[in-house]
């Protein structure tokens, strides 16, 4: 089912809420910025994400990136980005083809970790901390790949360094790609046309969040052309750091033998913690939980 990948079936209405409620928490917005061409254009492979940098009322730790899954938006960890703002600047994003930042047919985990690696360098942050959940999980494994030099201390929710094989997003596609080439003008067009493929309202809700003035806010047809990229994983050296690995209990992102290992193989000195009572989107649905164990490891 849809849900149980962006929601688990158990999940309450405060998840969309906790999505929705940080649209209002912004501070210092950032434009997307890609150097020599206008907004959503890249030049060659050099990118500045849309991104939101928080000062620290009082910093006295490194910088702390937090990076969005699939479908989502530069606010989908706010409530996380807010617990830690009194003694770390935060640095919320849109990735490649999500929300205000850039747009390109190329996207795998390298190119998605520059992109992270490319906006710090627009910042002048050299060394920082990062907290990715889902797909952004992935990258900020990758970051531990090309930034080993610079990334102090690594949180990954709900994800694994491994290869998925199972597609669950087929349906999620089509309504999109319906939306899309039906021409939708608003978001009550756009609903009844993804009632249609989606039956579970909060996924309807949460991905429609993305949709403004007609258009999604993310490249339909350059995720659906990169899913494959998506799932794929390719093994990193060991990564010679402590680490905080995150699952929810009603997840199965993280449960399956070879995930766990593939974990310890590449994270050997990381710490995985499960989260009862809730699924992929645990820190939506257990935030005080989650944050708990983020603030324990990082500070």
């Amino acid at each position: 089912m849809v849900l149980a990948n962006l929601f688990d079936s158990n999940s309450s209405f405060k998840v969309i809420l906790c999505i929705i409620s940080t649209h209002f928490w912004r501070k210092s917005l950032g434009l997307a910025r890609i150097i020599g061409k206008l907004p959503h254009q890249v030049l060659g492979q050099f990118m500045i994400l849309n991104f939101e940098h928080t000062p620290a009322q009082n910093a006295t730790q490194a910088p702390v990136v937090l990076i969005h899954g699939l479908f989502g938006s530069i606010g989908n960890l706010g409530v996380i980005a807010r617990a830690l703002q009194e003694n770390r600047d935060t640095i919320q994003v849109d990735v490649r083809n999500h929300g205000h930042s850039g747009r390109s047919a190329e996207m795998n985990f390298k190119d998605l970790a520059q992109d992270i690696l490319d906006t710090l360098e627009h910042l002048q942050i050299d060394q920082f901390s990062v907290i990715g959940h889902s797909m952004g999980g992935k990258i900020a494994m990758e970051l531990a790949n090309l930034a080993k030099d610079r990334l102090q201390q690594l949180v990954v929710l709900d994800m694994a360094p491994y290869a998925y094989q199972e597609n669950h997003h087929d349906e999620i596609f089509k309504a999109l790609m319906a939306v899309q080439n039906g021409q939708a003008e608003n978001r009550q067009q756009a609903t009844e046309i993804m009632q249609q493929y989606i039956k579970e309202p909060m996924v309807n809700q949460f991905l429609l969040r993305s949709f403004q003035k007609g258009q999604w806010l993310f490249n339909v047809d350059a995720l659906y052309a990169n899913y494959a990229n998506i799932l794929d994983w390719n093994e990193i050296s060991a990564w010679p750091q402590p680490a905080l690995f995150i699952r929810g209990g009603r997840s199965g992102y993280l449960t399956q033998a070879a995930q766990v290992e593939a974990l310890q193989k590449q994270f050997p000195l990381a710490t995985l913690k499960t989260i009862e009572h809730a699924g992929h989107w645990l820190h939506a649905e257990q935030p005080q939980l989650v944050i708990e164990e983020i603030k324990s490891y990082l500070n």
